[in-house]
């Protein structure tokens, strides 16, 4: 296509040469017909776009997949952070009146024994790790 008038080339017209519009080309231009192509149905199109099929891998459990993150980051760091004042309370009283008694010993037990009453399916999930 040539450009409609002289000054127009595509050198001097920086970033409208690279977004110009088509101009529609004069009926007497055309010299001869394109090809039209082919249309393709929706079938036709998913047909030639389906590769073969290859074997697939049993999936795994995506539960296991959320296990194995867990061991990894409870092994990393194992301590939770809660807040409760009265059970604090609690706990520093027992520690500055009974000889050798552990805070963090006590809490573990307590929450763990709660954790496993009200959650047995997902306690057992982690019966047998080595933590």
């Amino acid at each position: 296509m040539t450009p409609a008038k002289k000054g127009e080339n595509a050198l001097g017209k920086g970033l409208d040469a690279l977004i110009r519009k088509e101009q529609p080309e004069k009926k007497d231009e055309i010299t001869e017909k394109t090809p039209t192509k082919k249309k393709t149905t929706k079938k036709a199109a998913s047909k030639q776009l389906k590769k073969p099929k290859k074997t697939t891998k049993p999936k795994e459990d995506p539960n296991k997949i959320i296990i194995d993150g867990v061991v990894l980051e409870v092994r990393r760091n194992p301590r939770i952070s809660l807040w409760s004042a009265k059970s604090a309370a609690v706990l520093r009283f027992l520690k500055n009146t009974t000889p050798a008694f552990s805070i963090s010993k006590e809490a573990s037990s307590l929450i763990e024994d709660a954790v496993k009453q009200k959650y047995p399916e997902i306690w057992e999930m982690f019966e047998g790790e080595d933590f």
